[in-house]
């Protein structure tokens, strides 16, 4: 296994210093950012307790890119992420996320190529797949939501929840064109 297939080491000290354990230097959290967008999986750890940091420094990271103006996420996806941690669709949402995320990275090279003007991510493999994973989980997220109407029949004709649903795919269809954009 070479040095780049597994992930890379940064220690944090007491200090709150990150610190490359393969350069031997201390690193800062654009040059984690930096690592992650070259393709390199990164691993934070506490030195002192062995804690694993990485996802508190990956939403660090994130929070400070939104905050420089750098949306990738519109404010309602921003909202609902807020909203699933309180609501029953918590335990759907990571995989959620996951598996369309994971679609991008294998599709990617597919898009690109396939871009069409009409519609664009109709070429993408799996888009079908995709489109139904997406229908499941906000059915299951906006199940039980106040205002909302829970039979398939309304969905899509005009209700609040079908022109959330349009909206959210509008969004999400958003993010995956700067997504692809962003890897160019």
């Amino acid at each position: 296994m070479s040095d780049t297939d597994k992930p890379l080491l940064i220690k944090r000290y007491a200090s709150r210093r990150l610190y490359n354990t393969e350069t031997s230097d201390y690193v800062t959290l654009e040059d984690i950012a930096s690592f992650i967008r070259d393709g390199r999986e990164v691993q934070i750890v506490d030195l002192k307790s062995g804690d694993d940091l990485t996802r508190q420094y990956l939403l660090q990271i994130i929070a400070e890119h939104e905050s420089r103006g750098e949306n990738v996420l519109p404010l309602d996806v921003l909202t609902d992420l807020v909203r699933s941690y309180t609501t029953q669709a918590q335990s759907v949402v990571p995989q959620f996320l996951a598996m369309s995320f994971e679609m991008l990275r294998e599709g990617q090279s597919q898009i690109v190529e396939n871009m069409t003007r009409a519609n664009p991510l109709a070429a993408m493999p799996g888009f079908e797949e995709m489109q139904r994973q997406q229908k499941a989980f906000m059915k299951t997220m906006m199940a039980g939501w106040p205002g909302l109407q829970k039979d398939d029949e309304d969905a899509g004709k005009g209700t609040s929840g079908g022109e959330d649903l349009d909206e959210i795919k509008k969004q999400l269809a958003e993010l995956q064109q700067k997504l692809s954009e962003m890897k160019k």
